[in-house]
């Protein structure tokens, strides 16, 4: 079995509210691109990505360029054996994680619906029945993000994101998250999260000022060595994800002493098959994961659920329905939330299937 043929959707997918976070970032409409590698048996295999705008180094509209570039050494590939052809594709176009994670879920896709399998059992074996659920709060006034963390409470959501620094007020984030924690009561999660937009100064007043609650930060600075910095001033734990991209940097992170959890994302490493080596040491490193992407819609939830599934136990902070927040849904038979927890699809490969009427016409077609 060999892919014959290549297919690429884009479309834009809009968040239910506007995403406020520091230095600007916004996330309101972005594009997702779906990709379809069809096998001379048949067999379709779907991956997506959504990079999201000043987030990562990985931009959207690239993705039709990378996908051309790479076509010639995607097509004939055998899913069988991914490791071999996505090596291959590094020496074609070093770096361009993100156009290759696309590639990578959707060689999965079709190596679990030719073994007959779904993937968390390709990926380690199915751990858990279902994974607990965040819910990220955009950077609003702290009396609405504590409105929002309170309808989200009610759902059954027990891990609460508080995005911090829109305003650039240490004070106002310090407030953010003592509302937010006031709001949910004692026991749940609750970590605030500057995307990186926050000087050492700016955080490390913001945790001081919330230093006797129960709160964890995430991503503050750029800088691994200035997370450690702040981390160290506030004595609060400290979550990664800008951050850890790769083998080296959950290294580096964790020498600094501050993966006390982190963010693995598809479209930061570069698909399941570098994830699930990222997770691999990410456990011996002792943190926990929250297993997701940057964005997007039903397959690349799926393939977060099931690698979240396939988990080791005591590794998993939680998982995200990326797709849960965005409209359209692509993929009808996608699961969702329930009590603040959701389950990765069952049947064979990712186990779901995106409604090509919604795709529309394809920006590419190759073979």
């Amino acid at each position: 079995m060999k892919v014959r043929r290549i297919t690429l959707w884009s479309l834009g997918l809009t968040s239910h509210e506007t995403y406020y976070m520091a230095e600007g970032k916004t996330c309101d409409t972005v594009k997702t691109h779906v990709l379809c590698l069809e096998t001379d048996t048949g067999l379709c295999g779907w991956g997506e990505v959504c990079p999201i705008p000043h987030y990562l180094p990985a931009f959207a509209d690239g993705v039709p360029s990378a996908i051309t570039e790479l076509a010639p050494h995607i097509l004939g590939i055998s899913p069988f054996g991914i490791d071999a052809p996505m090596r291959k594709l590094d020496g074609v176009l070093p770096g361009h994680a993100h156009a290759k994670s696309i590639v990578d879920m959707a060689l999965w896709d079709l190596f679990g619906q030719a073994s007959g399998l779904p993937l968390y059992a390709l990926l380690g074996g199915r751990t858990r029945a279902d994974m607990p659920l965040y819910h990220s709060i955009t950077c609003i006034a702290p009396d609405e993000m504590a409105r929002i963390a309170r309808e989200a409470y009610a759902t059954g959501i027990r891990q609460f994101q508080v995005k911090l620094g829109a305003d650039a007020d240490w004070q106002a984030d310090a407030e953010r998250l003592a509302k937010v924690r006031a709001a949910v009561g004692d026991g749940p999660l609750v970590y605030g999260d500057w995307n990186c937009g926050a000087t050492k100064l700016q955080a490390t007043r913001t945790g001081r000022a919330v230093a006797h609650l129960d709160i964890m930060l995430e991503q503050p600075c750029k800088r691994l060595e200035d997370c450690a910095d702040v981390r160290r001033a506030t004595g609060l734990p400290m979550k990664i994800d800008e951050g850890a991209h790769d083998l080296a940097s959950l290294m580096r992170a964790s020498e600094l002493g501050v993966l006390d959890a982190v963010a693995l994302k598809l479209s930061k490493f570069g698909g399941l098959s570098a994830m699930r080596r990222a997770r691999d040491l990410t456990v011996h490193l002792g943190a926990e994961i929250c297993a997701e992407c940057t964005w997007g819609s039903d397959i690349v939830t799926a393939a977060s659920l099931h690698f979240a599934a396939s988990t080791p136990q005591g590794a998993l902070l939680n998982t995200c329905d990326l797709s849960g927040y965005v409209a359209p849904r692509i993929a009808p038979d996608c699961p969702t939330r329930h009590n603040g927890r959701i389950a990765p699809p069952e049947g064979p490969g990712l186990g779901v299937a995106p409604d090509r009427d919604i795709l529309g016409h394809p920006i590419l077609e190759l073979d």
